[in-house]
């Protein structure tokens, strides 16, 4: 199946690896149970793949989608809800496809969870997705510098993002890029 859409694939190289990385991450300073993280990161990795099930002119678009097109694109995690479910294994998983664009104040999709409602794992996965979807180029834009998405996804915690998931990632990001005693930034 994923060999049929090379257009996809192309179109957000590296972005899986690097949202599974971050998520694992924030999942163990929020102090996430060592158990789920196998399932947050098979959950981050398939974050996507529900729009396998979205037609390339509207995947692919290089303009703003029409209501219509929007529509269908909102469709993406009810997608991956279907073709995921029957698979024993990745059940526990599917927290992230199925709910990472649920918003905190319950304008999100495609079921309209609002806070403690939305899985934990999604919630934490939504910042990070949000995070790395911004400091990426993409063909219609170019990439915004880390203090423009800070102030993003900050201006966003308590309606799109769980707030407290919002300060722990920021406070993580924050000690990545503190000087360290040598005068040179920490590494984790």
């Amino acid at each position: 199946m994923i060999g049929t859409r090379p257009a996809l694939i192309c179109s957000t190289e590296g972005h899986s690896e690097r949202v599974t990385e971050l998520t694992l991450q924030l999942a163990r300073r929020l102090q996430v149970p060592a158990e789920e993280l196998d399932h947050i990161r098979r959950g981050a990795l398939l974050h996507d793949i529900g729009k396998m099930g979205i037609p390339d002119h509207i995947l692919l678009k290089p303009g703003p989608l029409s209501v219509d097109e929007w529509a269908i694109m909102r469709e993406h995690p009810v997608h991956a809800f279907r073709w995921l479910a029957p698979i024993p294994f990745l059940r526990p998983a599917l927290a992230i496809p199925y709910a990472h664009h649920e918003r905190w104040d319950g304008s999100g999709y495609p079921r309209g969870l609002h806070g403690d409602q939305i899985p934990l794992a999604a919630r934490i996965f939504a910042v990070v997705d949000v995070w790395d979807a911004l400091r990426s180029s993409r063909p219609y834009r170019a990439a915004w510098s880390e203090e423009q998405t800070i102030a993003y996804l900050s201006s966003l915690a308590g309606t799109h993002f769980d707030p407290q998931i919002v300060e722990t990632f920021l406070a993580m990001l924050a000690s990545r890029s503190a000087p360290d005693q040598s005068g040179g930034t920490t590494s984790r």
